[in-house]
């Protein structure tokens, strides 16, 4: 029986990755299709004026831009809830994907895709960002929560890459980020998330 949902997703990308694991973490099946970016099949062209992955297609409904596709599924597969339920913490976790998404992903995608310089300039601002935000992975358990939700999300497809991607840990508080990366890395979910590729990048942990 074919799956209801489509997902058009590159096989390694920090924003494709956050959609998958948002479905993977809450046990949705889909039919996954690669896209090369630089060459997106007619299909996606046809959905999506911007041929931009993560697209999510369920029947008529299509879907792009990942916190867009995040926030649908979450509301659309209830358990397990990935938002809390209080106006505040919703918000506050909102805000921190979106600085997530403008200040973060830029700098993953620099180095990736970038020349030397805009890789090198994208490894210098991620490796600050990164240290700035410690004591938000001291904070609690999750990333601002103390359960797993669509923060979490976001955030750890960049730290499981922070390796690749030759990202030092800070030496003041890198344990913490290490500690919460693990914790996530364990998980079944973000395990069926991760495309052939995606796990090459590290080890999975012990």
């Amino acid at each position: 029986m074919r799956n209801v949902l489509t997902l058009f997703s590159s096989v390694d990308d920090v924003l494709c990755h956050r959609a998958r694991l948002v479905l993977a973490a809450k046990g949705v099946n889909y039919d996954m299709v690669p896209v090369d970016a630089q060459n997106p099949p007619e299909d996606l062209i046809d959905l999506n004026p911007y041929h931009s992955v993560p697209t999510l297609v369920e029947r008529d409904l299509v879907l792009y831009a990942a916190s867009v596709v995040s926030e649908y599924l979450d509301e659309r597969y209830p358990h397990p809830p990935l938002m809390p339920v209080d106006p505040l913490s919703r918000a506050r976790l909102r805000l921190a994907m979106l600085r997530i998404e403008h200040d973060w992903v830029p700098q993953v995608q620099a180095i990736q895709m970038g020349n030397k310089a805009q890789a090198e300039s994208g490894r210098k601002r991620l490796k600050e960002l990164v240290t700035a935000a410690v004591p938000l992975f001291k904070a609690s358990k999750f990333f601002l929560n103390t359960e797993m939700s669509l923060a979490d999300c976001a955030v750890a497809p960049i730290v499981w890459r922070l390796q690749a991607l030759d990202i030092p840990l800070p030496k003041d508080g890198g344990k913490a980020i290490e500690d919460y990366g693990n914790r996530i890395f364990r998980s079944p979910g973000f395990v069926r998330s991760l495309t052939p590729q995606e796990r090459q990048l590290r080890a999975l942990p012990e």
